[in-house]
């Protein structure tokens, strides 16, 4: 036993980070009804943050994106096309993580590695130049389940899902069977 005064839920904690033009505060209390955790900026002096020019520092998420072309389409315009993939990434505010190039001599499944690198990275979308990219110049159906995916030319998204399918058996209000 220790005659050091047991800490209690009731004891705030705080951790300050110094960093130049400022300090990061983790704080952490709870008295049984309040909880005053989390984390709080501040700023000493006027500084540019993510193209803000003020003091409210504006701390955004950018969702994940790859880009995905086929060098038998693209053919010589492949640097080109890649450009134009990142281009569009960076207007729509995504943060590009890779291009994925599918060769069709090599014979592999031409999504799997697309696919894969998604799951891997987290992506929530793929840049594509244009449809002729997919098999049969069609957006694959298994590919929009997974990601949104988005055309440079014609610009365009094809969103997954985002509420799920309705369960079997289940009725909205209003629908009666007869």
């Amino acid at each position: 036993m220790t005659d050091e005064p047991q800490q209690t839920e009731s004891t705030p904690r705080t951790r300050l980070f110094r960093f130049p033009g400022g300090v990061l505060e983790l704080r952490s209390h709870r008295d049984g009804i309040h909880d005053v955790s989390g984390f709080y900026l501040e700023l000493h002096e006027r500084i540019a943050v993510d193209g803000h020019e003020n003091r409210e520092v504006v701390m955004l998420h950018k969702p994940t994106c790859l880009g995905y072309l086929r060098t038998d389409v693209s053919g010589g315009a492949l640097l080109r096309d890649q450009s134009r993939i990142r281009e569009l990434a960076a207007r729509l505010g995504y943060d590009f993580a890779d291009m994925v190039v599918y060769d069709p001599k090599f014979g592999r499944p031409p999504l799997a590695r697309l696919k894969t690198q998604a799951r891997r990275l987290d992506a929530e979308a793929v840049i594509v130049l244009s449809p002729r990219h997919f098999e049969g110049g069609e957006i694959p159906e298994s590919l929009v389940r997974q990601l949104d995916v988005i055309t440079v030319s014609p610009e365009a998204t094809y969103a997954r899902q985002t509420t799920p399918p309705l369960r079997s058996g289940f009725e909205p209000p209003g629908t009666e069977r007869h």
